[in-house]
């Protein structure tokens, strides 16, 4: 693989970004998690664990029209998954 990076910050950078879809019942690929990690910049091998997680809906309302579609709610943009930001773990 052959790769060049290239950003304006370099903080939190480079990062290989995740998005894993897979069937449903009904056979529709729907997403079944996002994760991110950050590339090492010394070179050789490496192993590295990505955190994945699944967006949830913020309503009610939401909850219940994502369950009765049969579709999970999906980032329109994954690079958001890159952010850090708004993604803190809620109290079970």
């Amino acid at each position: 693989i052959d790769v060049t990076f290239k950003s304006t910050n370099p903080y939190g950078w480079p990062q290989i970004v995740l998005s894993v879809y897979g069937p449903d019942v009904f056979g529709n690929d729907v997403v079944r998690g996002y994760g991110a990690v950050h590339v090492p910049f010394s070179p050789g091998r490496h192993k590295r664990t990505i955190p994945m997680f699944v967006p949830e809906s913020t309503s009610k309302l939401q909850k219940f029209t994502s369950w009765f579609m049969g579709r999970r709610p999906e980032y329109t943009d994954p690079k958001v998954v890159a952010q850090g930001e708004g993604r803190e773990a809620q109290p079970g």
